[in-house]
């Protein structure tokens, strides 16, 4: 049946749904070729009497349900980190819950997860009470037995008053962690609380300073993952790092192109689009693992549409996107969100991904989405 789907001109458009599924994609292993990481959202407990700046309630068996899906496909989990709404409805005492819940999953199911450390205890501190902080969470991350992801910390960001601050805080966590972690790059594009991280506001002599960051403890940093949806940034410094460092692409407008890579390297994956694409994004990583670089491309490529749509300004608020189309595929059982962010895109937004969404094929079942979004048509007054 048609569904008349609003347009940001405030007009309604006819659109005409998938009928069929899409061919399943079958689970497998890990890939030969990258090391592709989802980062995860998680599932608000739509039954829990909160409000949107009180702590999140999440619903566990659907949450740990989501990541079982993203790892039966061979992807790891990149756990707690913007894409959970760490610091956008979800707190540290949820982000710690979170990261010991997936954790323990992981090893039960023999997945694979990386966590975020951060400092969202702070707002602000002394340069010491960020190194404390940020040690607190490198402990429960490595406790849990997962890899630790060093975030960018909006507190740090507050505080350090030159770049050596920066070279100071992350020179002593790299000397204390036991594993070689990823050290994330977020852009302000995500959060603008991180404007001029790495004591610059300009890009090259920001990126001077975190490539002097990881030369000092090569051996304390398995890769970086860079969040600045710059293509060719993100090529100038992935041919600037160490030997052995890896990057992993966070650029949810570029990644076909980055993770395919050129005559001199290629990226490997962190990344929130995946957590809609889970299953094609798997069986295109499985096409590259064979050398068919064409067939990666004509697979991911078609995916890039949508995933600018979820992406587009205000950026940080892609998580609804996110959550919108795991709702419609059927991972949870409604669009509900921790802090109330169900409500950060508007109406002809959200069709749209819909629209983008089931035309990807997405959907393991199109009626099931359809009557979804009906429903949600419908709550917004737009009758059919």
């Amino acid at each position: 049946m048609t569904l008349h789907l609003p347009g940001a001109n405030g007009t309604l458009r006819a659109y005409e749904p998938r009928t069929e599924p899409p061919p399943a994609l079958s689970p497998g292993s890990a890939f030969s070729s990258r090391a592709v990481f989802s980062a995860a959202h998680v599932v608000a407990d739509p039954y829990a009497d909160t409000t949107p700046d009180g702590p999140a309630a999440v619903d566990w068996d659907a949450t740990l349900a989501f990541r079982r899906h993203l790892w039966s496909h061979g992807l790891g989990v990149a756990e707690a980190m913007d894409t959970a709404q760490r610091g956008m409805g979800l707190d540290w005492a949820g982000a710690a819950e979170l990261i010991r819940r997936s954790a323990a999953e992981a090893r039960t199911c023999g997945g694979r997860v990386a966590c975020g450390v951060g400092t969202d205890q702070l707002t602000t501190g002394t340069l010491a009470e960020v190194r404390a902080a940020y040690e607190e969470q490198l402990a429960v991350v490595e406790e849990s037995g997962a890899q630790a992801i060093l975030m960018a910390s909006r507190a740090l960001a507050a505080t350090a008053q030159s770049p050596d601050d920066y070279l100071d805080v992350y020179g002593h966590l790299l000397r204390q962690a036991t594993e070689p972690v990823i050290l994330h790059w977020l852009g302000p594009m995500f959060d603008p609380a991180l404007e001029g991280y790495w004591g610059s506001k300009d890009l090259d002599a920001a990126t001077d300073t975190f490539l002097e960051v990881i030369a000092a403890h090569p051996d304390k940093v398995d890769g970086i993952k860079v969040s600045l949806l710059d293509a060719q940034r993100e090529i100038d410094l992935r041919r600037r790092l160490p030997q052995g460092v890896r990057c992993y692409t966070g650029d949810d407008f570029n990644y076909p192109e980055l993770i395919a890579g050129d005559e001199q390297g290629f990226s490997h994956a962190l990344l929130g689009i995946f957590d809609p694409l889970g299953p094609l994004a798997a069986e295109a990583v499985r096409v590259l693992d064979t050398g068919n670089t064409e067939g990666f491309r004509a697979l991911l490529d078609p995916t890039v549409e949508l995933s600018r749509h979820l992406f587009q300004t205000p950026t940080r608020y892609y998580k609804t996107g996110v959550v919108l189309l795991a709702w419609l595929a059927g991972h949870q059982s409604h669009f509900t969100m921790v802090g109330g962010l169900q409500s950060a895109r508007s109406l002809p937004h959200l069709a749209r991904a819909y629209e983008l969404a089931d035309g990807l094929g997405l959907f393991p079942d199109p009626k099931l989405a359809e009557e979804r979004m009906r429903n949600l048509l419908s709550l917004y007054g737009v009758n059919q």
